[in-house]
């Protein structure tokens, strides 16, 4: 279920996109800006690097789905891509 700005409900309890880049090391550094955004938010998603993209997946462990720290989390991840 897409939910905007290229993000995606899965299973009604995590929030994940896939990003596309044009080489490892592009999505590496993406990779990278993301662990900034968490490290601020204290809140970390799952990250699976691979050549050429990127997925991120976020949920609140504490609340075994989706809060409103998914939603700001992936926002400010779209604004670095």
């Amino acid at each position: 279920e897409e939910v905007g700005g290229g993000w995606n409900v899965v299973d009604g309890q995590r929030l994940s996109r896939t990003f596309p880049f044009p080489d490892f090391v592009t999505a590496l550094a993406f990779v990278n800006r993301v662990a900034e955004i968490s490290e601020k938010e204290n809140h970390h998603p799952d990250i699976a690097l691979s050549w050429g993209k990127v997925t991120v997946t976020w949920w609140t462990h504490t609340v075994g789905g989706l809060s409103d720290n998914d939603f700001i989390a992936a926002a400010k991840v779209n604004l670095v891509t």
